[in-house]
């Protein structure tokens, strides 16, 4: 079984999804050629995070959602987004909330550790900007899974942008 784990921008531009979703479905497609019993692992977040758990079921793999906190449905995800979000959170085959009642950095950050503890590979949809210094966001989850020798797949494919 192999086990990947997503991290990723939130704010992709509506032009820049379909190339990164089709980036996310070659990365996937190559790992389930290696491997037929595919695990993701996300948190669900709009985004990179979505578009990850999406292509991962329509791929036949098997979701694992991480959620940072007791409310972060209620606190984090927006109407807009909840639909996707809700349709999600049921086909996933387990989900594990962090033992925080609040959203926040720190809860963040404990997603990201269980994620990478749990995970053979990390999928990073990333612009390659450095760190920002606030901690928790996809170049430090980048960072330390190169630390601790987790292979990263960069996905940034032409036609990928950020909303500014």
């Amino acid at each position: 079984m192999t086990t990947i784990a997503v991290t990723g921008h939130m704010d992709l531009t509506d032009a820049g999804v379909d190339p990164v979703r089709k980036a996310l479905r070659d990365v996937l497609a190559r790992h389930r050629a290696e491997d037929e019993d595919l695990t993701g692992l996300s948190c669900l977040a709009r985004g990179a995070d979505t578009l990850f758990a999406e292509e991962l079921l329509a791929a036949g793999g098997r979701l694992i959602a991480v959620l940072p906190s007791r409310d972060y449905r209620q606190a984090k995800v927006k109407p807009d987004h909840a639909p996707v979000f809700d349709r999600l959170l049921e086909a996933a085959a387990d989900v594990l909330v962090m033992p925080y009642g609040t959203a926040g950095r720190e809860a963040y950050e404990a997603a990201n550790a269980v994620m990478l503890d749990r995970t053979e590979r990390l999928v990073a949809v990333w612009d390659g900007v450095p760190p920002s210094g606030r901690g928790g966001g996809t170049a430090d989850v980048v960072l330390a899974a190169r630390a601790s020798g987790i292979p990263v797949d960069v996905v940034w494919p032409d036609g990928a942008a950020r909303r500014t």
